[in-house]
């Protein structure tokens, strides 16, 4: 089993940066594909960032890229986003999930084991 555990949420003026983390424990060496996801309220789950640690490559929706670095600890099983240039329409709850898929993948379905969320806001 996976557990994942975000933080790092909260409000902030449009401009401004946020950084979230995921810790992970449990049997995470076999899942090679880290992930972070939003859903703001009505919208379907997005996918904002991916990294496949088998290589290393990382993939970004484009309208974060530019803007959001996924990056990872592996000695401290932390999966971290970096946000800056914050936008209102970035305001929603983010996820971050662990999945089985060998390559960098948005796509929800490639993931298996998600967090319970932490809460961004960007006010204008």
């Amino acid at each position: 089993q996976v557990q994942l555990v975000e933080s790092g949420g909260g409000s902030v003026q449009a401009g401004g940066s946020l950084r979230l983390s995921c810790v992970a424990s449990g049997n995470t060496g076999s899942r090679p594909l880290l992930g972070w996801f939003r859903q703001a309220p009505g919208k379907e789950r997005e996918g904002v960032a991916a990294l496949y640690t088998g290589s290393g490559a990382s993939v970004y929706s484009d309208s974060v890229k530019g803007r959001f670095t996924i990056s990872r600890d592996g000695a401290k099983n932390t999966l971290a986003l970096q946000m800056n240039s914050l936008k209102p329409e970035d305001s929603a709850m983010y996820y971050c999930a662990l999945g089985f898929w060998l390559l960098p993948s948005l796509r929800p379905q490639s993931y298996d084991y998600w967090g319970q969320g932490t809460q961004v806001t960007v006010s204008s």
